[in-house]
């Protein structure tokens, strides 16, 4: 074994950062071991040094982030302090002086990644993020290198334990949606302000991340498709339950049937109570990956908290370390296939609409009618009067497969009918 260590620079010291250290003091001879030379923690930056951090060395702490990664003697830089800048510039600086870089950054690579793996080839480093997309759960390595000969069709997961945490409290107690959110922040599951979460944010960076690695094409945070959840009702999980579903925050990343393009998305969606992904509860994650040769395969574990992250970025430590002892870098960025991202408007999928409508004959023709004009076919239609006893009913409507534009259209138009008082709820129907 090698006996001079190899040099780690850690940014940020919070909840990951934190544990990133623990683990690397006590497992430092099982680290050792498997690297194939010592690891030492060389200096930690962070924005409060006088905050008291458990395990570690107060000589290793420093405000001066860009010194530490600037110091040349660095071999591997952990990034753990999230967002854009100053992480960009920290992490483009110590490529240029020599280091590589394991990252949890999920808004930083869904947004610039394919600049950050062109600086880390030009210096010959390694950038390897498997924390950024699921906590613990190994998903990025078996895309880039499991699954490298084979051909990946679909991802479709839920990759945001908070927003499962939610749905899954409203679906099983009957909760509405604020007051399972006032659980989940009560336990510690939500932020203070929740809306990275609630409204997809978060979901629709890491659904970039796996779009561009599972298809081999650059996919920016912004060719994502967002819809957030804050709207689900517990009368769409009555009407999931109805059709043996339930409600899932989804991110959906697929080729077209064709192979020429691919789309990426995330919004709430029913799935059958049969799909895999229906058994997923509280705040866990799993994604479901199809290919053409492995078929269906799922991963499943904690997708957050400071342990499990931790965990993922160890593993990464572990991978590059390595690689410098040897001389080689790992898997690059792999955008040869270029293939084009369609809009949300291209999607085809099936649908559940809610209708308030007027509870007198008719109606239904009227409907079914606009519906045919616009080219998507209904499978069940179900109604029922209005218990208060009013001159209303609901209407719900279940389509066949169909795109999304054909489908806004046919909300627009049911709009503008006498007969329709409002459009309650649009939900997508997947994993059938």
């Amino acid at each position: 074994m090698r006996t001079r260590p190899l040099k780690v620079a850690l940014l940020g010291c919070g909840v990951v950062g934190s544990e990133v250290a623990r683990i690397m003091t006590t497992h430092a001879d099982d680290l050792a071991a498997r690297i194939g030379a010592p690891v030492e923690l060389a200096g930690v930056a962070v924005r409060r040094p006088s905050k008291v951090r458990a395990g570690i060395d107060p000589a290793l702490v420093t405000t001066d982030a860009t010194a530490l990664v600037k110091r040349g003697d660095i071999d591997v830089v952990v990034e753990v302090i999230g967002g854009i800048e100053p992480a960009r510039t920290l992490i483009t600086t110590a490529f240029e002086h020599g280091a590589s870089v394991v990252s949890a950054n999920k808004a930083l690579l869904a947004q610039d990644g394919a600049a950050l793996h062109a600086t880390a080839q030009d210096h010959d480093a390694d950038l390897y993020y498997e924390a950024a997309v699921a906590g613990a759960i190994p998903l990025i390595r078996p895309l880039r290198e499991s699954l490298a000969g084979d051909k990946v069709n679909r991802v479709l997961g839920i990759v945001n334990g908070t927003t499962n945490f939610i749905l899954d409290k409203m679906d099983s107690t009957g909760a509405g949606y604020q007051e399972a959110l006032d659980e989940a922040t009560a336990l510690g599951y939500a932020e203070a302000d929740p809306t990275a979460d609630v409204e997809g944010f978060d979901a629709a960076a890491k659904a970039a991340i796996l779009a561009g690695i599972a298809f081999h094409t650059r996919v920016r945070l912004d060719d994502v498709y967002r819809e957030g959840m804050t709207e689900v009702t517990a009368a769409d999980f009555a009407s999931a339950r109805a059709m043996g579903c339930t409600i899932k925050l989804l991110a959906i990343c697929e080729r077209a049937a064709d192979g020429g393009s691919v789309t990426a998305r995330v919004h709430p969606a029913m799935i059958p109570l049969s799909h895999p992904l229906a058994s997923v509860r509280g705040a866990y994650n799993a994604v479901f990956v199809e290919s053409d040769a492995a078929g269906q395969l799922m991963f499943y574990g904690p997708g957050a908290g400071g342990a499990p992250t931790a965990s993922a970025v160890l593993g990464d430590l572990v991978a590059v370390c390595r690689n410098k002892l040897s001389g080689a870098t790992g898997p690059g960025d792999s955008a040869y296939a270029r293939l084009p991202v369609s809009s949300m408007g291209e999607v085809v999928t099936r649908y559940h609409i809610s209708l308030d409508v007027a509870d007198k004959p008719g109606v239904l023709a009227q409907v079914a009618t606009v519906f045919a004009e616009h080219g998507v076919s209904i499978d069940t239609v179900r109604q029922q009067g209005r218990q208060d006893g009013g001159g209303d009913a609901s209407l719900v409507v279940v389509t066949h497969r169909a795109s999304d534009a054909s489908l806004t259209g046919t909300v627009e138009a049911l709009r503008n009918l006498d007969t329709v008082r409002g459009v309650a709820s649009i939900m997508r129907v997947e994993g059938e």
